[in-house]
């Protein structure tokens, strides 16, 4: 699914590049371009995508223990590093050109093209950004991000070519190349942000965090608190480690039955999710442990589990 819909991406960027490029040659739009440009982007970008999910879908082995799910996050980082490369590219175009004075041709066709790409690129975006959410892809929706730049920015081309047509200011052209070129690099710079931060092992968002404690909360009754929450992404697999306090009491038959429980409804609440779970036994060892049993860490009394 994630290859059809990174294949998908590809053709259709390969044969927009190529309208873009006859039509700004044909009219000298430095939008158009710029447009051109921000394609060929793109195209990069959902090769870089393509084979990224290729290697992230391999299985773990030896050498990668963990799978090989970093692959998407640092094709993510190398992608936003393109885009910022290309909006300051597009800039410096269009300054020259600003300066510099140029006319446009065949501005008609031009238009058609544009249009064209808005639509084309609208529908390509929407679909890569279900399968990426359905597959929990980053390189897919860091590709759909892409698309979804170049909708708007094709979009802004349109109208300011359109209004060069009708008003005659070719001005305009390299006015809406800027315009395009600033939103880009915006996009690029939160694309940036975001895949720094699953390359650097981050926490997985505080909203994913609360589902992992309210499982845990479920559970309150078998485990009375929980220490060392750790959680990090790479690709599209969550890894979660935790461990529990259970209590010492217990069979081992019934801990792992109750830590294979906690782990059947965190991949329920959070799918594709890799879990570790250490049971620890609880410090208090009278007859009254299940009610009255802890943590003799002070750093973990905030995790203790409440009975409501």
């Amino acid at each position: 699914m994630k290859k059809k819909a990174a294949s998908i991406s590809i053709l259709s960027n390969t044969t927009l590049i190529m309208l873009k490029i006859f039509a700004g040659l044909m009219s000298g739009s430095v939008s158009i371009i710029s447009e051109a440009i921000h394609s060929s982007i793109d195209l990069v970008a959902a090769l870089m995508a393509y084979f990224s999910i290729k290697q992230a879908d391999k299985p773990a082995d030896h050498l990668h223990p963990f799978g090989h799910g970093k692959y998407e996050n640092l094709s993510a980082f190398a992608e936003s590093l393109l885009i910022i490369i290309a909006a300051l590219f597009i800039i410096y175009e269009a300054v020259l050109r600003m300066f510099s004075g140029s006319g446009l041709t065949g501005t008609s066709f031009a238009i058609i093209v544009m249009a064209i790409s808005t639509m084309v690129n609208f529908f390509v975006s929407r679909y890569l950004f279900k399968i990426a959410k359905l597959t929990d892809s980053m390189a897919l929706e860091a590709d759909g991000k892409h698309l979804s730049t170049d909708v708007y920015s094709s979009l802004g081309v349109f109208i300011g070519l359109a209004i060069v047509a009708i008003t005659g200011f070719k001005i305009l052209d390299s006015v809406t190349a800027i315009f395009i070129a600033c939103f880009i690099l915006y996009e690029g710079v939160v694309l940036t942000k975001n895949s720094i931060a699953n390359l650097l092992d981050s926490a997985l968002p505080e909203a994913e965090v609360d589902l992992i404690r309210n499982v845990l909360q479920s559970h309150k009754k078998e485990v009375k608190s929980y220490d060392q929450l750790r959680t990090r992404k790479s690709g599209s697999q969550r890894h979660i480690d935790v461990h529990l306090a259970v209590c010492r009491n217990e069979t081992i038959d019934k801990v792992h039955g109750t830590m294979d429980s906690i782990e059947d409804d965190l991949s329920a609440a959070l799918p594709n999710s890799s879990i570790m779970i250490h049971p620890e036994p609880c410090i208090h060892q009278s007859e009254n442990c299940q009610k009255e049993c802890h943590w003799d860490n002070t750093d973990a009394m905030d995790n203790i589990l409440k009975d409501n």
